[in-house]
């Protein structure tokens, strides 16, 4: 049943999608094949999962301007993960207990129901902050009927405390929630229960100044908990990171620590702390496992609090948008993630070219060009030097082979300077680039390494070009997407 509060929250919703439709639509830098908001900020993906056959992203949503507060959640589904349907708005921050937000969380299958989890965000007029994790429902996947608090603030933590990932093993059900400590350390809390509304406080199973991380960060946001070829698997996104070189350059980061979870003593026994993602926009994953047996993953491409005021898209009234679904593997202890097959249904326009070489000197090829596709370049053998691909004059995916540095370069959208990201790499095998009109992502090596980024290319330009001050020979195929 709906409040009549939430009603009217929902109708100045879509009056702000009706309102802005044309401005919104009209904007060269609304992206061809990634999740994007009708109007207004998106972050967070929410309640990712694959039920009854369907796809569904929820996602944190402020219809009414391009900054940040109460938050809906919006809503796409797909049978395909490429064909998305924009479902109707799923949940509107109307009661008492989400009243300033209905901020991030999860989704499962509950014998048939889809059971939404979320944060309850509730500030009082001096900004002091409440949060509460709150439950919702719906038999049919679209209409959601709210169930109110489930789990209260326990002592030992701070407000900030949020992001519930809620998950079954064996005949239990486990929440894991991002925390901050009252000494102001950012954890991974845990959580059991038997029935979904009855939830025991098992404690942190890691976190900053801890038995085995030092000082990592006095928060951590959207963790997410899972198995994945006989290890567990722990993401969060830590808040207060220095950067150390070529680690932890964004404002806040997201990764993962590969380990074990004793489920009985709460206690998650992990190694180091590994960026998922190298690029410039990526934050908040959420993980899912489908039918296929796959862990998929999907993102924000964005991140808190990094120049969001200065995207170009603002002046048509929408920023941001998700990353595409990746599909995951842990090999040898690190996380490998490919753009789900899927994809290549939007194939279109084969152009390939074998065996091209590069001899110190910049080329294109034509055919090798566009603003929405996909570029896949392989057995790249290349003697010591410099390659280095040039795209539309905004982006530069650079590298050194005698330096073992892959870098992506782009024209910052605040000032039109260059900025780097960078990672060491090994060796360079294979590139596996999608380009959309305002976003990159490029996975290296099967998915060894990924950079994401926004870009905003001059409308015109198309161009690509490849680069070597030594001698490169690679394979090349490229699709219009």
């Amino acid at each position: 049943m709906v409040s009549e509060r939430e009603r009217q929250l929902i109708e100045q919703a879509y009056a702000e999608i009706d309102k802005h439709k044309e401005t919104v639509e009209s904007d060269y830098y609304r992206l061809k094949y990634h999740l994007m908001p009708p109007v207004g900020l998106m972050n967070d993906p929410n309640g990712f999962i694959h039920w009854n056959g369907t796809y569904h992203v929820f996602y944190q949503w402020m219809p009414f301007k391009t900054g940040h507060g109460a938050k809906f959640w919006g809503h796409y589904t797909s049978s395909d993960l490429v064909n998305w349907k924009h479902e109707k708005i799923a949940l509107a921050p109307s009661e008492w207990f989400e009243k300033n937000g209905c901020y991030s969380g999860s989704a499962v299958d509950n014998d048939g129901v889809l059971t939404l989890f979320y944060t309850g965000n509730v500030k009082d007029e001096s900004g002091n902050r409440q949060t509460y994790q709150c439950m919702a429902v719906s038999e049919n996947g679209v209409d959601f009927t709210k169930k109110g608090v489930v789990v209260e603030l326990p002592g030992g933590y701070t407000a900030h405390f949020r992001d519930p990932k809620v998950w079954k093993k064996d005949d239990c059900w486990y929440m894991i929630v991002g925390a901050q400590s009252e000494s102001l350390d950012g954890q991974a809390v845990l959580f059991r229960s038997k029935n979904l509304i009855d939830w025991e406080h098992l404690g942190a199973i890691t976190g900053g100044n801890s038995k085995q991380l030092g000082y990592f960060g006095y928060m951590w946001e959207c963790p997410d908990l899972f198995e994945l070829d006989g290890q567990d698997v722990l993401m969060v996104c830590p808040q207060g990171l220095k950067a150390e070189g070529m680690l932890y350059n964004n404002v806040y980061q997201s990764g993962y620590f590969v380990g074990r979870l004793n489920y009985e003593t709460a206690e998650f026994v992990h190694g180091p702390f590994t960026e998922l993602d190298r690029g410039f926009e990526f934050y908040a994953p959420q993980t899912t496992l489908d039918a296929k047996g796959r862990r998929l993953l999907i993102a924000w491409m964005g991140v808190p609090d990094q120049d969001e005021d200065k995207h170009p898209t603002i002046a048509h009234k929408w920023i941001h948008a998700l990353t595409l679904p990746r599909e995951l593997k842990l090999m040898d202890g690190k996380l490998y993630q490919k753009p789900v097959e899927e994809l290549q249904q939007l194939r279109k326009d084969e152009v390939m070219y074998s065996d091209v070489t590069i001899v110190n000197e910049e080329i294109a090829l034509e055919g090798i060009c566009g603003d929405v596709a996909e570029l896949k370049i392989g057995q790249i053998r290349q003697s010591k030097g410099i390659f280095e691909m040039n795209i539309r004059n905004v982006a530069r995916l650079i590298y050194d082979s005698h330096e073992r540095i892959f870098t992506l370069e782009r024209k910052s959208f605040v000032n039109q300077l260059t900025e780097k990201r960078q990672c060491y790499l090994e060796k360079l095998h294979s590139l596996h680039i999608f380009l959309d009109t305002s976003s990159i992502e490029v996975f290296i090596n099967d998915g060894e390494e990924v950079f994401t980024a926004r870009i905003f290319p001059y409308r015109e330009n198309r161009l690509i070009t490849f680069a070597a001050n030594s001698q490169v020979l690679f394979n090349i195929a490229k699709w219009n997407l």
